[in-house]
């Protein structure tokens, strides 16, 4: 089911806009709903290229709920404002199961990262039932941990391309889950601040090496919640460059409509 998204308002300029934090450009946005194999609503949006099909999808899943992580954790929100325009890339992102946001609450009670399976399992399939290709999971700090649980385990395995991790705490997957990872051969693109909360880079190259294929990247200077322009900017540049499958630089102005959100 979709319904209409907010509409912002766009106005054009007379010279290439600096893109800021608040800036949003053109898309063709709409409110989604997934419905679980166990039968919870979960509300989100989708934001995709204007007329054109995209190079890449990517389903997200946002930071713990319980520590204020949502589908408009920062990133994730900037995302939507940009791929779509700077690099064709449609971004789906969604509350998992008892998790609210303004866009509204999805169904459901947290469970810690068991019954959210079914969260990831139906944001993927909602993809494949669009005609999407190129799906990608990004998982941001508990968001890693349910890529990881479940993304290289059917159904979920045989529909994506990989995942792209930030932040990864490495909590509540376990070596099992890696491995699984290892056994699918599925590319694995792992960002880790070097000021993180929970886990380094020097730890996470250790905790990876069961993943022949996962790419373990530290960021000087980043910290866990990636915040500032400079972080943003990487983040989506690295990601962006991922499921495109070549080094990409995002630009940093836009020349044509432009809106500021709230």
């Amino acid at each position: 089911m979709t319904t209409s998204a907010p509409a912002y308002q766009f106005t054009d300029s007379t010279e290439p806009a600096e893109i800021r934090a608040t800036t949003v450009l053109p898309a063709e946005r709409r409110n989604i709903e997934l419905i679980t194999t166990d039968g919870m609503k979960l509300v989100g949006e989708f934001a995709a290229p204007e007329g054109r099909t995209p190079a890449a999808t990517l389903v997200t899943l946002h930071p713990l709920p319980t520590a204020g992580g949502f589908m408009d954790s920062h990133i994730y929100r900037k995302a939507s404002f940009r791929l779509p325009a700077l690099a064709d890339i449609a971004v789906l992102r969604f509350n998992t199961r008892g998790t609210c946001s303004p866009r509204g609450c999805s169904e459901g009670e947290f469970d810690g990262g068991g019954l959210e399976r079914h969260d990831v399992e139906a944001a993927v399939q909602w993809a494949v039932n669009e005609g999407l290709t190129n799906i990608w999971l990004v998982g941001w700090s508990f968001g890693t941990e349910l890529c990881l649980k479940y993304g290289a385990r059917e159904p979920v395995a045989e529909l994506i391309e990989g995942a792209v991790l930030l932040s990864p705490p490495l909590h509540r997957a376990v070596d099992a889950d890696l491995d699984s990872w290892a056994e699918a051969g599925l590319p694995l693109h792992v960002l880790v601040p070097e000021h993180d909360d929970y886990l380094r880079p020097a730890e996470a190259a250790e905790r990876f090496a069961r993943i022949p294929q996962a790419d373990v990247v530290g960021v000087d200077g980043a910290k866990h919640l990636w915040v500032g322009e400079k972080y943003v900017s990487r983040v989506l540049d690295e990601i962006a460059g991922v499921v495109l499958g070549r080094q990409t630089q995002l630009p940093t102005q836009w020349d044509g409509p432009t809106a500021r959100a709230d």
